[in-house]
This record gives C-alpha cells, structure tokens and sequence, in this order.
C-alpha cells in the first residue's frame, strides 16, 4: 500500500516525517510556493523548521498525484475537511481521519464527514508534532470499525517510535479528540487568570467526567475515554503549553492578544458543542464555548461553575 499525507501542516509533516522512515511517503501541500520551499530545503521551515526530510518522503502539490496512494492521512483542519470531502471523491480509498474536532456548521465529526470513503479510520491521542519528528516515543489510538482494515493500518503505520493501539469504537475515539481540546482551552484560562494548579486540576477532572458524560450518550465505549484518545491527550493538552489550545486559554486568561491565524480546533468546537451542552449538563464546555466567543471573562466563568449546586461526584 502506498501512503500520502494531505496537509502540510506541523502534524502532517511529523507523520510524513516518520512514516517516510519505512518507505515512500507523498506529502501534499495546497500552497505550490510552500510546496517549492519545502522541495528546495528538505524541510518544512514554515510549520515544522528543523526536521529534516528523510530520502523517501515526496512533496507535491498536485492533489490528483496525491490521491493515487492507497491510503490517505487526512491531516487537514477540522473546519477544512468537509469541504475537501465534497471535492474529491474517496470512494476507493482507506482514509484516515487525523484532524481533531467537530464540524461547526453541521456539528459532526471526522468519521461521518467521511462517510463515503471506502474505509474510514480516525488516528488521535497524545502526541505534539515535534515529539513525533524527533523520533520520541509516542502512542496513539487507530480507530476502526472494520476490525480486519484496522490491523492491516495499524501494522503499516506503527513505526519504531510511533506505536499505535488499535480499536473498534470510533465514536469514542474522536469524541476524545474532540472534547479535550475544549477543556483546554478551559484549562489554559485557568492558568493564564493566575487562580492556580488547584483549580486547573479541578477543571481537568470535571472537563473529563464530560467527557464520558457525552460519549456515553453517543453510544461510545467507557474504555475508550480511559484510553490514549480520552485520558492520556487530555492530560498532554491541558497540562503544556505546546497545545495551541491550551496557549488561547492562557491568553484569554491574561486578557492578551493570540494570532488569528494559529488555527484553534477547540474553539471551533466549542461552538458546535453548544446544543449538546444545553441538553446533557456540560457545564465546563458551556462555559468554554461562551469564553472563546467574548460573551463572558474567566472570573465569570470561574462563578458561574462555583455557583452550581452541591452534589455526589
């Protein structure tokens, strides 16, 4: 099987990066200068400086070369993907989600926005782009509905340092993916208000019982947001300011200015989770989503959780 990567973003290179390790790898880049740069220098200065292209890894910007390969990353952004889907016809192709979100026109995330691919798969969990291109050690969770496709994808993309655990609950995985973006963009504000380690874990915690709030109400496995694509990128997310989730936070925290050209997935998805919010007690989200949206500050966030009634946890 033959493999591009679309989306030369960070993540999307640090794929590229390491899966060109094992063999010929396409990455594709929309942007024909940027693809022209990375070409001539052997690296991805723009998003990614410093890791230097392995031999086997190809740029192009020539969609329809791309889409020859069998196997198709999809490292797009969330708010992108629908409209790369409606372009191109995937029918024949196994497709890997590796974007983390949810669409914020129609609320739905990577799986069903592709759900005319051949077969669909979504790759999510704990990892920062320069761990991966550096060859650090890092996990993460394949989801597949088709057990059989899921093995053959799980042994092509593991890598000696990229180990990859695979399941069946799809739901479930990107769900995780999605929702920890929003806690921390939640737990970022928390920082950057200066109200403290306490009440970032405190937020954490609540932000993940959330999480299996929901993903319970959508039919998803428990273990599943237990597991790498819940749990273990929740902790990495919120806890580190590499997550450009967690950066907003901060800023919106400290009351200071954050580039409007760094895409924020969490943001994004905050506002799509608003109706779920409203109908499954998800209060943190809530107040996330009015956050990122200037309706209220941190201190009035932080009151409004405060206030709700006492309960069992």
């Amino acid at each position: 099987m033959s493999i591009s990567v679309l989306g030369a973003g960070a993540f999307g290179t640090a794929l590229a990066i390491t899966l060109a390790e094992k063999g010929p790898v396409t990455l594709w880049a929309r942007d024909t200068t940027h693809c022209a740069e990375m070409t001539q220098d052997r690296q991805n200065a723009r998003r990614l400086p410093g890791h230097v292209f392995p031999g086997d890894l190809n740029v192009c910007a020539d969609i329809e070369d791309a889409l020859q390969a069998t196997v198709l990353l999809l490292a797009l952004p969330m708010q992108a993907l629908a409209g790369f889907v409606a372009q191109h016809d995937l029918s024949r192709k196994t497709v890997v989600a590796c974007c983390k979100g949810m669409d914020l026109t129609s609320g739905r995330g990577p799986s069903t926005l592709l759900v005319d691919a051949g077969q669909v798969a979504v790759l999510t969990g704990p990892s920062f782009a320069g761990d991966i291109a550096r060859g650090l050690p890092t996990a993460l969770t394949l989801a597949c509905a088709d057990a059989d496709t899921g093995s053959a994808l799980q042994a092509q993309l593991s890598t000696a340092t990229l180990r990859l655990y695979r399941t069946t609950d799809v739901v479930g995985a990107e769900l995780g993916g999605a929702l920890k973006n929003v806690i921390a963009i939640g737990c970022g504000a928390v920082m950057g208000a200066g109200l403290g380690t306490s009440a970032r874990a405190a937020l954490m915690t609540r932000g993940f019982a959330e999480m299996q709030r929901l993903a319970a109400t959508m039919g998803a496995e428990p273990e599943t947001l237990m597991g790498l694509s819940g749990f273990g990128d929740l902790v990495l997310t919120c806890s580190s300011d590499q997550s450009r989730n967690y950066r907003l936070g901060e800023a919106l925290g400290a009351g200071a200015p954050f580039d409007p050209a760094i895409t924020v997935e969490g943001a994004a998805t905050a506002q799509a989770l608003e109706p779920l919010a409203a109908q499954h007690d998800l209060p943190v989200c809530a107040a996330v989503a009015d956050l990122v949206q200037g309706r209220i500050d941190v201190g009035q966030a932080m009151a409004r959780l405060l206030a709700r009634p006492l309960k069992e946890e």
